[in-house]
C-alpha cells in the first residue's frame, strides 16, 4: 500500500509563508475608478514639465505681456491674431518650411514686422522699444541663401508700407522717406531701424493733427481755407517746432506741435484777418506739404 502524505507541521508551513515573495499591491483608486491625490499630483507634474519643456509656458507668459501693454479693447481677438503671427520671428526658422518664392517670404515677414509695430503707441517707449526689437529679429531672419541680418531694401520698404497704410498723401512723407532711407545693399543697424520706425509713425501723426488745424479753417462752401487763415496757422506751427529745437527727438517735436491752444491759434488768426491782404484759396494738400516739411526740416538725414 502506498504511505500517506504526512502533514507538516504547523511550524514549518508559517516558515514557508514567510518564504514567498511578496506580491505588489494594486494601485489605489477611489470609489469613482479615479487615480488618487497622490497619483494625480504626479501626472500634473508630469504635465507642467511637459509645457515647460516645449516652450508653451514661455510662450504663453508672453502672449499675456503683450496684452498687459497694449490693453487692447478686444483682448481674445488680440491674442488670436498675436499667436497667427508669431511665426517667422527667429533666424533658426528662416530655412525650415521656405516658400517656393523669396518674395512671398518676405512679403510674409514684411506683414509680421508691421504687426509687431503697431502692438504699442510710440508714447509707451519701453513697450513700442521691445516690439521694435521683435519687428528687426522678424525682418533679420536668414534663408538658406541669405545672411542674417537686415538690407537697406527691407528696411525701405517697410517704412514705404508704415506710410502707405497710414494713409498719408505721398507727396507729404516722399521727402522724409528719402532722408531717413538707406542703400539697399547697406547693413541696417538696430539703432537705424529704431529712429526710423518712431520717425515714421511720429510724422504721421503730426500730419493727422496738421489735418484737423486745417478742418477747422476750411470753408465747407468752398472746401479750401484762406490762404492768411492757413500760412498764419502754419507760422505759429513753425514757431512751435523752433521752440522745441533743443529737443532732437521726433517726439519732441510732436509734443511741441501739440502746445499749441486755442489762444495762440485765435491770435494768429485774428492777425490775418487785421492784415486785410489780398488772398487766395489754400488747399488742403498745399497746408498738408507745408506743415509735413517743417518738421521733416528737423529730422536727420541718415548717414
Amino acid at each position: 500500500m502506498a504511505a500517506l502524505p504526512v502533514p507538516l507541521p504547523s511550524a514549518k508551513m508559517a516558515a514557508l509563508e514567510k518564504r514567498r515573495p511578496a506580491v505588489a499591491p494594486a494601485a489605489s483608486f477611489t470609489d469613482s475608478g479615479r487615480p488618487s491625490v497622490s497619483q494625480a499630483a504626479t501626472t500634473a507634474e508630469n504635465e507642467e514639465d511637459f509645457l515647460r519643456q516645449v516652450g508653451v509656458t514661455k510662450m504663453l507668459r508672453a502672449a499675456l505681456l503683450k496684452v498687459l501693454e497694449a490693453r487692447p479693447e478686444e483682448p481674445i481677438s488680440f491674442l488670436a491674431h498675436y499667436f497667427e503671427n508669431m511665426g517667422l520671428r527667429s533666424p533658426a526658422n528662416g530655412g525650415a518650411g521656405e516658400p517656393p518664392g523669396q518674395l512671398l517670404l518676405q512679403q510674409q515677414r514684411l506683414g509680421r514686422a508691421l504687426w509687431h509695430l503697431r502692438l504699442a503707441h510710440h508714447s509707451q517707449r519701453t513697450a513700442f522699444n521691445n516690439n521694435v526689437g521683435v519687428a528687426y529679429e522678424c525682418l533679420s531672419a536668414s534663408g538658406r541663401k541669405k545672411k542674417p541680418g537686415l538690407d537697406g531694401r527691407t528696411y525701405s520698404e517697410l517704412l514705404k508700407r508704415i506710410c502707405r497704410d497710414g494713409e498719408a498723401p505721398e507727396e507729404v512723407v516722399a521727402p522724409l522717406l528719402r532722408k531717413i532711407q538707406c542703400r539697399d545693399h547697406e547693413a541696417v543697424p538696430l539703432g537705424v531701424f529704431r529712429a526710423g520706425m518712431l520717425t515714421c509713425f511720429v510724422l504721421l501723426e503730426f500730419v493727422a493733427r496738421a489735418g484737423a488745424l486745417y478742418r477747422l479753417l476750411e470753408d465747407p462752401a468752398l472746401a479750401a481755407a484762406d490762404r492768411r487763415m492757413g500760412q498764419a496757422v502754419l507760422d505759429t506751427l513753425e514757431g512751435a517746432l523752433q521752440a522745441g529745437d533743443r529737443a532732437a527727438a521726433p517726439a519732441r517735436y510732436l509734443e511741441a506741435g501739440s502746445r499749441l491752444g486755442p489762444d495762440s491759434l485765435a491770435l494768429a488768426m485774428d492777425r490775418a484777418l487785421v492784415a486785410r491782404r489780398p488772398s487766395s484759396a489754400m488747399t488742403r494738400e498745399e497746408f498738408l506739404e507745408k506743415a509735413a516739411a517743417l518738421f521733416i526740416a528737423k529730422v536727420k538725414p541718415v548717414g
